[in-house]
């Protein structure tokens, strides 16, 4: 499997609108055949930082999703949002296995 974690340091005026983009993005992501999980976490002791765990069959089907109307969308609205330029970081799943 193909995972993308993404963290992301919201500013904090902004915090409302950024998790209704995210979550409204992650939906529609979950709706994709080709994602296998996407998860939106919000940071314990600073609820400013995010991560977004994102888990696809493979790099295609990743890439097929930065395509994807919802994602542009969100990627547009929350530009302004960010305190510092999102990381994302690329993995390849050795566990589990099987994601079913």
């Amino acid at each position: 499997m193909y995972v993308v974690v993404v963290r992301i340091h919201v500013v904090a005026d902004r915090l409302s609108d950024f998790i209704a983009a995210t979550l409204a993005n992650a939906q529609a992501t979950r709706t994709e055949p080709g994602n296998v999980r996407f998860d939106v976490l919000q940071h314990h002791d600073d609820p400013a930082r995010f991560t977004l765990y994102e888990v696809y069959p493979d790099e295609r089907d990743f890439k097929a999703h930065q395509q994807t109307a919802h994602y542009l969308t969100w990627k547009a609205a929350v530009a302004e949002m960010m305190a510092s330029p999102r990381v994302g970081e690329k993995h390849h799943s050795l566990f589990p296995t099987s994601w079913s």
